[in-house]
């Protein structure tokens, strides 16, 4: 399987936000906190496409991710969502181990993200490196950090 990334563009907004309703309508629902226009309408409303790529499998669109800069030099990890028959086939593993790379070579201290309670995604995050920082009643709250920043 191969696999890449391409900047995103405006154009691409409304086919990732579908996506978005698909990939976290499980984790959603789960938590009593899905809302079928609110789901598409979060991503609408933060879509970056100077910090977002597409990511695509076999030359097909199949998902993507943001990261974002932050104020105090860290990145966001953001909107990283995955066709759900891709789940557990090392792509996701793979974008991101990619990112994280270039993050250690831009010297990017830190690296967040938030994450759904209970959802799967939270042990990929943990193989690469993430730890717990803290929770609300929705989100795990994690962060990566790099080489440069002296605790990791």
């Amino acid at each position: 399987m191969n696999w890449g990334v391409r900047a995103a563009s405006w154009a691409d907004l409304e086919a990732l936000a579908e996506l978005r309703a698909v990939v976290m309508r499980p984790d959603l629902e789960r938590l009593g906190r899905y809302d079928e226009h609110r789901v598409r309408q979060r991503l609408r409303d933060a879509f970056a496409p100077e910090h977002t790529w597409v990511i695509e499998v076999d030359g097909t669109p199949a998902g993507c991710v943001a990261l974002r800069p932050a104020r105090d030099g860290a990145r966001w990890l953001e909107h990283f969502y995955l066709a759900p028959e891709l789940h557990g086939q090392g792509v996701g593993s793979a974008v991101l181990g990619s990112l994280l790379e270039r993050c250690d070579r831009e010297g990017v201290a830190v690296v967040r993200l938030n994450v759904l309670r209970g959802s799967a995604a939270r042990r990929l995050y943990e193989r690469h490196g993430f730890a717990f920082e803290r929770e609300d009643e929705v989100d795990v709250f994690m962060a990566r950090h790099g080489a440069s920043s002296g605790q990791g």
